[in-house]
């Protein structure tokens, strides 16, 4: 039988990384990690948010954040993945199933649905307009799992438009640069307070905003089309 002392460094050497002592504080639950890293990436950007502030802001020990995801960059992605997986499953993105589509209203609620669900996480919005502008592995990883997938959803939709001369045809990049930038009309609360926005706007003002946003960007597009007919 082994000594009290052997007992206890046999308990801390089979406690897994990341786990606190039993003398330390419970951990934060692992959205509200991922909440306050969202809000200190947009804060402070990537660079300036180092793994030993990132730990004070979240209230864990300086090396949780390697311990539980393995990097700062790691825990770029998590951050991301969850504030960014949880905004797209907002978005109807999927084809109605059996019937025709309306091309132009499926884009309206689509592009609707993106500006009224940017007001719940207003940081990502913040993160994104960062991290675009930098060539990083970062902007890879936005690309390839969210930025370039999500444009693919709206291709079928945007080839019948245009096929039936209603839209224009248009680069992706400009489609991206036409819809991306007015999501700063939701998330840029107090600059749209100077410019006359009721503070706090209710539910219903802000999904008229973005009603009112989603239908200047919809019909520019289709009035473009209508142009080149």
């Amino acid at each position: 039988m082994g000594t009290a002392a052997e007992s206890q460094s046999q308990s801390a050497s089979a406690r897994r990384p990341g786990r606190p002592s039993a003398d330390t504080r419970a951990l934060p639950d692992e959205a509200s990690i991922l909440k306050r890293g969202l809000e200190a990436f947009a804060e402070l950007g990537y660079d300036r948010a180092s793994a030993r502030e990132l730990a004070r802001r979240l209230g864990v020990s300086h090396n949780f954040i390697n311990d539980r995801y393995g990097s700062k960059a790691a825990f770029w992605r998590a951050v991301v993945d969850f504030a960014l997986g949880a905004q797209l499953a907002q978005l109807p993105l999927e084809e109605p199933p059996g019937q025709a589509p309306d091309d132009a209203e499926r884009l309206r609620r689509i592009v609707t649905g993106f500006y009224l669900t940017s007001v719940d996480t207003p940081q990502l919005g913040r993160v994104f307009v960062d991290e675009l502008s930098r060539d990083t592995e970062r902007l890879d990883y936005l690309y390839d799992h969210y930025i370039g997938p999500t444009l693919q959803t709206l291709v079928p939709s945007i080839d019948r438009l245009v096929a039936a001369g209603r839209m224009a045809p248009i680069p992706m990049d400009v489609l991206f640069f036409a819809v991306f930038p007015p999501i700063s009309g939701m998330i840029d609360l107090p600059l749209a307070r100077r410019l006359g926005r009721p503070h706090p706007a209710t539910p219903e003002q802000l999904a008229a905003t973005a009603e009112s946003l989603a239908t200047l960007v919809i019909n520019g597009l289709l009035a473009a089309g209508a142009d080149n007919r």
